[in-house]
């Protein structure tokens, strides 16, 4: 429909990679046109939709993502009809902490005003950050680790393990129409999700403290059931929890409380 086949090419065989500049437009991002046509997130459908710098977008452009990262969807309607889109992506984003770059580093400086550190972390609305399962805060890499000789974990092994958490959620979810753990339904995650009494306590702990919206505490819940399939437990437990939450960085550290 895009017209971004290669010549020749009848089906795609790799799962596409969308990295949009971020001076894109509402309807190139989400689809639109007098003639609606897809945009980049349903480019993306089934793959990767890559956003760099994500507060140099526009907030509008931004908050259209909330809906289609909702519900798989975007349905753009003209006066010469509606046309629905598919958009099952995984979103991927990335910012500074600040403009200059250096809010919270450990050895540098930051050289922004409190007022331009808030504006700057504000252009990205809480709604669509519950919207992302993981915030992960990139400490810088040092000299040590850039010119050590010997590597981490390699890529072989960490794939098998992704493999064989995804045969488990294939088995659990057979016949069901859920692929994995981040496409279940709100009905279906209170009896996938078990918690032992000291996850559960821990998760209404720091749902209190954190003051966690409903979904973010469903984002919560899934990654807590992602993490106990890496590591071959059938219940989520405590320490499932515990990483699951250390993955919502923007919601307790110091994002919006400058």
């Amino acid at each position: 429909m895009a017209g971004a086949l290669p010549r020749g090419s009848g089906l795609m065989t790799h799962r596409p990679f969308r990295a949009p500049h971020h001076s894109v437009s509402a309807a190139g991002l989400a689809g639109g046109g007098s003639t609606p046509r897809p945009g980049e997130v349903s480019l993306a459908h089934n793959g990767v939709l890559f956003l760099d710098e994500l507060p140099e977008f526009q907030r509008d452009t931004l908050e259209i993502l909330r809906q289609p990262l909702e519900d798989g969807v975007v349905t753009v309607s003209r006066v010469a009809g509606t046309a629905a889109f598919p958009c099952g992506i995984m979103l991927v984003a990335a910012m500074n902490p600040c403009p200059c770059g250096y809010f919270g580093h450990p050895t540098r400086a930051c050289s922004c005003t409190p007022y331009a550190i808030e504006r700057y972390l504000q252009r990205i609305s809480g709604p669509l950050l519950d919207r992302i399962d993981l915030h992960v805060e990139v400490a810088p890499v040092e000299y040590a680790d850039l010119a050590c000789e010997t590597g981490g974990e390699g890529s072989a092994e960490i794939l098998e393990r992704v493999l064989a958490a995804r045969a488990v959620q294939s088995e659990r979810y057979a016949g069901t129409g859920v692929s994995c753990n981040a496409r279940l339904p709100s009905a279906m995650l209170r009896g996938v999700c078990r918690l032992s009494p000291d996850a559960d306590r821990l998760l209404r702990a720091a749902f209190e403290r954190m003051g966690l919206s409903a979904r973010a505490y469903d984002r919560v819940l899934k990654v807590s059931r992602t993490i106990a399939d890496l590591a071959g437990s059938e219940r989520i437990e405590a320490e499932h929890v515990s990483e699951s939450v250390q993955y919502r960085n923007l919601d307790r550290k110091y994002w919006y409380n400058q």
